[in-house]
């Protein structure tokens, strides 16, 4: 639409509207920025304390400092990194979907197994300890092995039996 074919009371009333929607981010803005504001004065003032809360002005050192170490790059691997797992995990859910659907005898064969992984939290089923920290063997790397086939390890089990104390009935050690 042309401007010159819109009355003068609509314009008007898009102009209030737009007054509006102005004020409004304007007024939103200013809360933000208050609410930094306040909260770097209260941290300098030491009323609350930054080892817990922090301070925006930390908070922004630290984002220059992770940016001079390629912190867009690694953001952008991850992101597209689980973009694709996400995009392979939907294709994948949709073909065994249809599978099921269309098969009446793998969908009762398959039933009971899927119940239980349903079941399952999701945490035990990935695949390897690596990057959890290391045990009290040699490494964490357990190739391939899922969770609940690799917490059965002795290794683990006899060292908490050989070094718990014992005590006895009166609370003394043994």
């Amino acid at each position: 639409m042309h401007k010159k074919n819109i009355s003068k009371d609509r314009q008007k009333y898009l102009r209030k509207i737009a007054i509006k929607k102005a004020a409004i981010i304007l007024t939103q803005l200013g809360i933000v920025i208050a609410f930094i504001a306040i909260w770097e004065i209260c941290a300098n003032k030491e009323i609350i304390d930054s080892f817990i809360t922090s301070q925006p002005s930390r908070i922004w050192e630290t984002l220059i400092n992770l940016s001079k170490n390629q912190l867009l790059m690694h953001l952008w691997v991850t992101c597209e990194e689980t973009l694709i797992g996400f995009g392979l995990g939907v294709a994948l859910g949709i073909l065994v979907a249809i599978i099921l659907w269309w098969s009446d005898f793998l969908s009762k064969v398959s039933e009971p197994f899927l119940v239980v992984l349903n079941s399952l939290p999701k945490v035990a089923l990935r695949t390897s300890n690596n990057n959890m920290g290391w045990s009290r063997k040699r490494s964490n790397n357990n190739n391939g092995i899922s969770n609940f086939s690799y917490c059965n390890n002795n290794g683990n089990t006899k060292w908490l039996l050989r070094n718990r104390q014992r005590k006895n009935k009166d609370g003394t050690n043994i």
